[in-house]
């Protein structure tokens, strides 16, 4: 008999409806953890990647976050995979920060790339195990037994055990070292597009974001910043904030001065309350005009060579016709719907925090730094989190809650409001980029120089090293040259959704266009003869894009733009389709992509994070910009750092080129070549060239 069982929604996302409240079993996966296999009877998980209890239902571990990028599903699907799991059967549960895992770290565009093989190891592992199990029960030779949909089967007899029968025997056997996985061709899930395991969790509200979570007598804390990046507090009276009802405590952090309150409204009324004098240091001067000199004058100084083939400046001097170009880009914010916020407890020698983070790794690190205690003491607890974009792979949030912690003896939150997200920000760093092109008089292009200029922030890599950042670019130009100069500007920087490859790209990719039609060729047919043959997955698809946008054929008042990248070992191709009315107002009708990721293991979450990327990246080219003025961030809220509206959303195709490769990254590579196909598509309609993000409209405007 099976009777349904409570899972606490912050452990547990219940998809089956009802479960057994008996036995479970865990398997042990020899490559991932050096613990061996014990009886379930005595509760040991000696692994921390599935359970499965004697109702057949089956637990499915999530080392990584989810931030809305339908990890919590595309996961456990490889898992299932191997493991012949009932689907219907399938629960997820959150892993928490454990060296066990190898790696937590939600970033470039790693999650199903690095978890693919050890993920289908797992399941191929426990399935194993169940097999064997049965082939002992019945008595029988094992290989007439197979496993299927939540069951063993035993062939010659049509006998049936299901999982849940199986475990007690299954937790009793030796682990395999070594494990047969399945033929591709027989994937039943994999290659499926799979509902959100936690779609009904975020309709209904029941999902505990950071934000959401609570625990018994917490108070709530909110840190009054400097201003000025770099400044710090030189004095301050608590006096106002203390006299605020609700206010617990005033106290000085390294981020600045934190009220603690009974809840946040308190907080909020105590912060503006508080008088702080500011040192603002050496920065309080700063402006984006500062700035854009500072990079463009370091453009013109020699730089380190990052990308150095055949003669570049020679060919050049002798091209038949010459192309020199100025292009720039600005910081951006992330600019999450949920702001940033972090729960701390300390006590008893320990410190545990719950926290909405792409990296636990970092946060349990920054711990241990401010705490001084062992690792062992220190437990990080991973929440659903309301966007990322890379800002959650930071720990400054994490650190505000832990020191808040440490001088009070109940938990603490601290949370951030959106003007201080917006002003507190880690950027996408700014760059200038000085680029020239020579054409031979066949049209064909001859010498491509490019001086990159950038601040000196590992958030921003050109080299040749990392060739996701796009250095080392597809198309066949027999003398290139790249060089890349660094300043040191005090705007705090890090890593934005694909990173760099957003500006390189937006630069090559405007460039190759300009090069094309000074040459008086076709935009995807220039690419398309200079695409070097050892990139036919970039030239897939391009090829598909163009094919499925219709590419060349004319449409009244509508113009297209091309555009193709490869970065995280995936590519992706964007054809936009606008028009431009005589004020200068963009529309943008559609855009079509298509990707290349390899092995595909949800469609539908693939179309997801293409859609969820061109939208970022739209916002980012029409929309996106920080500016400073005395060293301040002039952007507070959605109001003037303004995200794309849904007026403004175009129609989203999103196309998936088959693949045998393994996976690859899906949540990026979209990203980088959307605003360059919407700017190559603004071109086309006005003639206007945009250099310079965002997408200036005023310039647009014609009599």
């Amino acid at each position: 008999m099976t009777a349904k069982t409570t899972i606490s929604r912050g452990d547990f996302l219940k998809v089956s409806t009802a479960a057994g409240t008996g036995l479970a079993l865990a398997f042990h996966l020899p490559l991932l953890d050096k613990l061996t296999a014990a009886q379930a009877l005595d509760g040991f998980e000696p692994n921390v990647w599935v359970s499965i209890d004697t109702s057949g239902t089956v637990a499915i571990t999530m080392h990584r976050s989810e931030l809305g990028q339908k990890v919590w599903t595309t996961l456990p699907m490889i898992l299932a995979e191997e493991l012949e799991a009932d689907w219907s059967r399938v629960q997820v549960k959150q892993g928490h920060f454990n060296p066990a895992y190898g790696g937590q770290s939600t970033g470039g565009s790693a999650s199903v790339r690095t978890s693919y093989d050890k993920l289908r190891r797992a399941g191929a592992t426990a399935r194993e195990m169940l097999i064997t199990a049965a082939a002992q029960t019945w008595d029988v030779d094992r290989s007439s037994c197979r496993a299927e949909n939540g069951a063993v089967i035993h062939d010659p007899t049509n006998r049936k055990l299901s999982y849940g029968e199986l475990v007690e025997t299954a937790a009793r056997l030796p682990v395999p070292e070594e494990v047969s996985l399945k033929d591709p061709k027989d994937f039943k899930i994999i290659g499926k597009s799979m509902k959100s395991l936690n779609a009904a969790s975020m309709v209904d509200g029941s999902a505990l974001f950071g934000t959401d979570f609570k625990l018994p007598g917490m108070l709530t804390a909110v840190v009054f910043r400097c201003p000025v990046f770099g400044g710090k507090v030189a004095s301050y009276d608590d006096s106002g904030a203390r006299a605020v009802p609700g206010v617990r405590h005033v106290t000085q952090i390294s981020s600045g001065v934190a009220v603690v309150a009974d809840d946040t409204w308190s907080a909020l009324q105590g912060r503006e309350a508080l008088k702080v004098t500011w040192d603002e240091g050496p920065n309080a001067s700063l402006s984006s005009e500062d700035i854009s000199r500072t990079l463009a004058d370091a453009a013109q100084s020699e730089g380190t060579a990052q990308r150095e083939e055949g003669d570049a400046q020679a060919a050049l001097d002798g091209a038949a016709k010459k192309l020199d170009a100025v292009y720039e880009v600005p910081y951006l914010d992330h600019a999450t719907m949920e702001p940033l916020n972090c729960t701390a407890r300390m006590g008893n020698g320990s410190c545990e925090i719950w926290v909405s983070t792409q990296n636990p790794g970092e946060a349990h690190e920054a711990a241990m730094e401010i705490t001084g205690l062992s690792a062992e003491a220190i437990k990080v607890h991973t929440l659903l989190s309301g966007g990322g974009f890379g800002r959650r792979l930071a720990d400054d949030f994490v650190r505000d809650a832990v020191e808040v912690a440490k001088v009070l003896d109940v938990p603490v939150k601290v949370i951030r409001t959106r003007d201080e997200n917006i002003q507190h920000g880690l950027y996408r760093p700014a760059s200038y980029h000085h680029i020239q092109g020579g054409l031979d008089r066949k049209g064909q292009p001859v010498a491509w120089i490019h001086h990159v200029s950038g601040p000196a922030d590992s958030s921003f890599s050109v080299s040749a090293d990392s060739p996701n950042y796009g250095i080392d670019m597809a198309y066949a130009i027999p003398n290139v040259y790249v060089d890349m100069t660094t300043s040191d500007i005090p705007v705090p920087t890090g890593p934005w959704r694909s990173v760099a490859n957003t500006q390189i790209a937006f630069v090559n990719e405007s460039f190759i266009d300009e090069l094309a039609h000074a040459a008086g060729k076709d935009p995807y047919e220039f690419r398309r003869t200079l695409i070097k043959e050892a990139h036919p997955r970039l030239l897939g698809v391009l090829d598909l894009a163009a094919e499925k946008a219709g590419w060349g054929k004319r449409r009244r008042g509508r113009y297209q733009g091309i555009a193709v990248h490869g970065c995280f070992r995936s590519y992706a191709a964007l054809v936009a389709e606008v028009s431009v009315n005589r004020r200068g107002e963009i529309k943008v009708h559609k855009m079509v992509c298509a990707i290349d990721c390899g092995t595909v293991i949800n469609p539908d979450g693939v179309k997801s994070q293409v859609e969820g990327g061109i939208v970022l990246a739209l916002t980012a080219a029409l929309h996106g910009a920080i500016t400073l003025k005395n060293g301040r961030v002039q952007q507070s809220n959605f109001h003037n750092y303004k995200l794309l509206t849904m007026r403004e959303m175009p129609v989203v195709e999103a196309h998936i080129l088959p693949s045998n490769e393994p996976p690859t990254g899906v949540g990026e590579p979209p990203v980088p070549p959307t605003p360059p196909a919407l700017t190559n598509a603004i071109f086309a309609a006005t003639g206007k060239r945009i250099r310079r993000l965002p997408v200036d409209t005023g310039e647009l405007k014609r009599g």
